[in-house]
């Protein structure tokens, strides 16, 4: 049985690839702070934040399916920022399919959460 948001496959998998944008992003340039690497680094992170949100709301099924919606949306932002990367060269093709690959996986698993919103309820 699960007992915290931290036990979620998609919590874990979002905060894996979080990580790995985070450490990816310091080397980017500098000029890019306020942009690229501040935007790409809140998208990734916020999946995780939206799926805490949306876990400890869970007997509430709407807000559950709400929060969890955000995180998907902001998996789907994460995964426009990673293109960008893609197109101004700070990245490679390898890394970026890599990338995006782990995106859509998240993306698989936040939307089983949305359509099975019962899986995740409260027993209590």
């Amino acid at each position: 049985m699960m007992k915290s948001f931290k036990d979620l496959l998609a919590y874990k998998k979002a905060f894996e690839l979080a990580m790995e944008i985070f450490q990816i992003s310091k080397n980017f340039p500098t000029d890019e702070k306020y942009s690229l690497t501040d935007q790409i680094r809140r998208s990734s992170r916020s999946v995780c934040s939206n799926l805490a949100e949306g876990y400890r709301k869970r007997q509430y099924e709407a807000h559950f399916i709400s929060k969890v919606s955000d995180a998907d949306m902001e998996n789907s932002e994460t995964q426009v920022w990673i293109d960008f990367l893609l197109e101004c060269n700070y990245i490679s093709k390898e890394l970026h399919k890599n990338l995006i690959e782990k995106s859509e996986e998240v993306g698989r698993l936040l939307n089983h959460m949305i359509v099975n919103p019962k899986k995740y309820r409260s027993k209590s």
